[in-house]
């Protein structure tokens, strides 16, 4: 078949990857002239499959409440009258029960684990480098609250095959020495061996190239404007070049993989995706000392950011913020995590040379991706993955591979089944 992957991030190109390795004819359009430009571009760099709690989660509401106006705050709902927004905010809501969050730290789980098993299958397989780190992640507590209340979580990711263990915080210090500058603060720790980092730019684009060399055809610079239904199908895709010239691009299927852009180009084919922005911020700066930089990848659960060692440089990333599409740098949350940084590692990092950047995750209430079919019999989907793009991108993007050439996926997980769950509401089964 011919297939049109539309978007050149994580989804899209690891997407095209196993679409090729099916047999495919397949093209990938994106409106960046090179892959990894938008979302995928800096984020926080962590093969995660322990970070499966969702945003959604018991303590959630509170916590929003107690963080409404304050520009520093981890998760900052930035209320506008934009009904997508307060749609996407009632639906988190329902997801905040206890049965819900357990439902959706299990489907989080499986796929990550396989999506993990993937990366490491697919790296050996064609030689990728991406200033990969195999030494786990270390989630790390300056609050016994948010200490004691990680320990359910984890026994249940435990009890699923993720092997993240609860440890002291003399143990986390032994197995990450450069927390040591805060060892009378540290409650306790989590510890997940099996989980990696890794530059998820570098990643995309050495992909990419594997997929020009495999066959894949690249339309970069080409904007997708609109998708043309007719008959129940995609007829074809509409698309400017860097030229603003139109063209129609035609396929057997086709594979949605914009991120938080899907929803507008979907809805005027009757279907509703519950994806709404998460802007979310980066830091990058290159290690100042050696000794007093980390090597293991981390987790501030309590200030929501993830810090990883890529190389000579540090990425700490995290927080979200719902404000629409907007992706003008907040000075103040970007000072902000530079001062956790200077707080938790000082002299680690040069903060006088940081690079910031921002990016926005496509979140679903649940923090499920949705992967699957449509109400449109050759359009499919790989979006709506939140912070966790990089943690399931390649068990994504071979289980759309295998739905769009009619196998079943290799994992149980709650794919998007053909028929909506109502009428033009495409929903998360299971």
């Amino acid at each position: 078949m011919k297939v049109v992957v539309l978007g050149a991030g994580l989804l899209g190109v690891t997407s095209a990857y196993y679409l090729r390795q099916l047999g495919h004819d397949v093209t990938v359009v994106d409106r960046q002239a090179s892959p990894a430009a938008e979302t995928s571009f800096a984020n926080g760099g962590q093969i995660s499959v322990s970070h499966a709690e969702p945003w959604a989660n018991p303590s959630a509401p509170l916590k929003v409440l107690r963080w409404l106006g304050r520009e520093d705050a981890p998760l900052l709902f930035r209320m506008r009258a934009d009904m997508r927004q307060w749609l996407w905010g009632l639906a988190f809501l329902r997801e905040c029960t206890p049965a819900r969050t357990r439902h959706n730290i299990e489907q989080i789980v499986r796929l990550g684990t396989y999506s993990r098993s993937m990366l490491q299958e697919l790296r050996a397989a064609r030689g990728l480098q991406y200033d990969q780190r195999a030494q786990g992640i270390l989630h790390f507590y300056t609050s016994q609250k948010e200490f004691d209340s990680a320990e359910a979580p984890a026994a249940q990711m435990r009890a699923l095959g993720c092997e993240r263990q609860v440890i002291s915080a003399d143990e986390a210090v032994r197995l990450e020495p450069a927390l040591a500058h805060i060892r009378p603060q540290l409650a306790g720790a989590t510890w997940t061996a099996a989980d990696e980092s890794g530059d998820a730019q570098m990643f995309v684009r050495e992909l990419a190239q594997r997929c020009r060399e495999d066959g894949v055809q690249f339309l970069m610079s080409h904007t997708v404007t609109a998708l043309r239904e007719q008959g129940g199908r995609l007829e074809h895709v509409e698309a400017t070049d860097a030229d603003g010239r139109f063209l129609r691009l035609r396929g057997d299927a086709f594979v949605m993989a914009m991120g938080s852009f899907s929803p507008m180009l979907v809805q005027p084919l009757g279907i509703r995706l519950p994806i709404y922005p998460a802007k979310g911020y980066s830091v990058t700066m290159p290690v100042k000392d050696a000794a007093r930089a980390h090597q293991v990848s981390l987790t501030d659960d309590e200030y929501k950011l993830v810090f990883s060692r890529l190389g000579d440089r540090l990425r700490i990333a995290g927080t979200a913020e719902l404000n629409g599409w907007d992706r003008d740098l907040n000075h103040v949350r970007c000072e902000a995590i530079v001062r956790r940084v200077e707080q938790l590692f000082p002299g680690a990092g040069d903060s006088t040379r940081s690079q910031f950047w921002t990016g926005l995750r496509p979140a679903t209430p649940s923090n499920l991706p949705l992967i699957g079919a449509t109400r449109v019999a050759n359009l499919f989907l790989n979006t709506g993955h939140g912070t966790l793009g990089w943690t399931h991108a390649c068990g994504s993007g071979k289980s759309i591979a295998r739905i769009v050439s009619g196998l079943a996926p290799e994992v149980d997980f709650a794919f998007q089944g053909a028929q909506p769950r109502s009428r033009g509401v495409l929903l998360p089964q299971g």
